[in-house]
């Protein structure tokens, strides 16, 4: 088949949604598998069925890389696309059999075939250098609490603070209202009894202040996303309705011709 039928093939408008709708059904099989029922009822069907599919997605990517070799590797939804399929034909016997359980990263082939799901990893991933510096500032503020709790409590609640590292898993928890007040404060608390002033202004200073400025990193990522994404397309409208325009007025200039003739 020549690459101009094959790339016909890839953008016809049912590709897509049949190659989603094989995304879906194999993450159902993957999940059945891990049921003894499901296997020992279905379990050769399943084998069979997951086969056929990785047979069709490994098509898919040869064909789509034979059709653009150069626009496959600058795309990085394609690579991506590559290296979840290259990673379901690893061998999963012997040493690497735990391969087994990564085939159920095919399931993330969605977030490359649902547009809206791309457009909200690229925003994810636009918004890491606002949020380096805001785990930056997030460390600093465990660092300095993980200190002082070590020096105060330490002594008497090693398992919780007896060490910079137990103190700041412990403020972990305590940062992801986990059980904190009486799980770890009161009990506390009852030793030290104004042990609040020092792990109320934490809280304060972390689950509501700091950990809201991720969210806002994040919501501004994805609206700067969804603003280029709409600018683009608006210059995209732009120079076609240019390119119309002067379509138009070249077949006026035309006609005008011809009734002068």
């Amino acid at each position: 088949m020549s690459r101009d039928r094959i790339a016909a093939l890839l953008g016809q408008s049912w590709f897509e949604p049949a190659i989603l709708a094989l995304i879906v059904l194999n993450a159902v099989i993957l999940g059945l598998e891990t049921s003894p029922t499901a296997m020992a009822w279905f379990g050769g069907a399943l084998e069979i069925l997951d086969t056929i599919i990785l047979g069709i997605f490994v098509v898919e990517v040869a064909a789509r890389l034979y059709v653009d070799p150069r626009g496959f590797w600058r795309d990085p939804w394609r690579v991506f696309d590559f290296l979840v399929v290259a990673i379901a034909l690893i061998p999963t016997t012997g040493a690497l059999s735990v391969l087994r359980a990564f085939r159920i990263l095919r399931v993330l082939r969605l977030i490359s075939s649902v547009k809206a799901m791309r457009r909200v990893v690229t925003g994810l991933l636009s918004a890491l250098p606002g949020m380096g510096s805001i785990v930056f500032l997030l460390g600093i503020i465990f660092y300095v609490f993980a200190v002082i709790c070590t020096k105060l409590f330490g002594a008497d609640f090693p398992e919780w603070f007896g060490s910079i590292g137990a103190s700041s898993y412990t403020l972990f928890q305590v940062m992801t209202l986990e059980s904190w007040s009486m799980g770890i404060v009161r009990p506390v608390m009852d030793k030290y009894p104004l042990a609040w002033m020092l792990f109320v202004p934490f809280i304060v200073a972390t689950a509501f202040t700091v950990l809201n400025l991720f969210i806002g990193v994040i919501v501004d990522a994805m609206q700067s996303e969804h603003e280029a994404e709409a600018h683009a397309e608006r210059d995209a409208m732009m120079s076609e309705t240019k390119m119309i325009l002067k379509e138009v007025r070249e077949l006026r200039a035309e006609v005008s011709e011809l009734k002068g003739r």
